[in-house]
């Protein structure tokens, strides 16, 4: 029996049947309310994810724990849940299905692959490499969006829809507080003219789509429980939009308050016309 169980070491397959598998699967849905642009966003994350399922639509906003029922019956252990709102604004929710944690981002600059029209071209279903900017390490709650991210975007290796090919980067950039997705294709100029120059480096060429995450909150649990960090910086869209319409209303106001003092001092000041007026008359 021993040197049976030594072959067996010594055997690939075995020993590669034995390696952890990487057995993530990420449910895509999205709450009612999206727009064409949120949907089109939506779909592009569907390309770059072949380990994802893509689930109807989430009828009750106020009700977002009901995602974790769909993800169990899915069999997938990770949520990517796109939030819309006043169909303006639009929420990423990132969980780990059931127990969580999940953080919560608002999702601005957004460009989709139609709109950009990029050049660029990389195989469908490929993995990808992941590139994180070095301040993802510099606190709990970016360490924390850094694992929540690649467990979304790392593909496994044994899924039965991933092609055997890495040729696209997946770049994650912290910028003002704010986390920047893009997405690139690798190329190999030296293929491209069919000649083996070791000289000729590979570049990198956008794809799309591109969107910029500003993180609102994180919680303990699945769309729920205690907040366990809270962006202090953040500045939400009704906001702004509350401070644009009271800067419109005081201009305005400030237009009114000038034409009444000018009105009120040609009352008080009337311009004095001397007799010669009535001498041609």
């Amino acid at each position: 029996m021993e040197a049976v169980a030594r072959r067996d070491d010594a055997d690939p397959d075995n020993a590669r049947a034995r390696r952890p598998q990487n057995k993530t699967r990420v449910l895509v849905m999205s709450t009612r309310g999206v727009t064409t642009r949120f949907r089109h966003l939506m779909d592009d994350m569907l390309t770059l994810l072949p380990h994802a399922k893509k689930e109807r639509k989430l009828d009750a906003k106020q009700r977002l724990p009901l995602a974790n029922e769909a993800a169990q019956l899915r069999s997938c252990d990770t949520i990517l849940l796109f939030e819309a709102r006043k169909r303006h604004d639009l929420y990423l929710w990132l969980v780990k299905s059931p127990f969580g944690p999940s953080l919560n981002f608002h999702v601005a600059n957004l460009h989709t692959m139609a709109e950009l029209s990029f050049p660029g071209n990389a195989l469908r279903f490929s993995r990808s490499l992941l590139v994180f900017d070095p301040a993802f390490h510099s606190s709990p709650p970016l360490r924390l969006a850094k694992e929540l991210l690649t467990h979304v975007f790392s593909v496994p290796a044994s899924h039965r829809r991933t092609k055997p090919f890495v040729d696209h980067v997946i770049s994650f950039t912290i910028v003002d507080g704010r986390i920047w997705f893009r997405h690139y294709q690798i190329v190999d100029a030296a293929l491209n003219q069919k000649a083996i120059d070791n000289s000729v480096h590979s570049t990198l060429v956008e794809i799309g789509p591109r969107f910029v995450m500003a993180p609102i909150k994180c919680f303990s649990g699945a769309f729920q429980g205690a907040t366990l960090w809270q962006n202090p910086s953040y500045i939400g869209p009704n906001e702004i939009r509350r401070a644009m319409r009271k800067r419109s209303a005081d201009h305005n106001l400030r237009r009114m308050e000038h034409k009444d003092k000018r009105v009120k001092h040609q009352r008080e000041n009337p311009i004095q016309h001397p007799d010669i007026h009535k001498v041609f008359r």
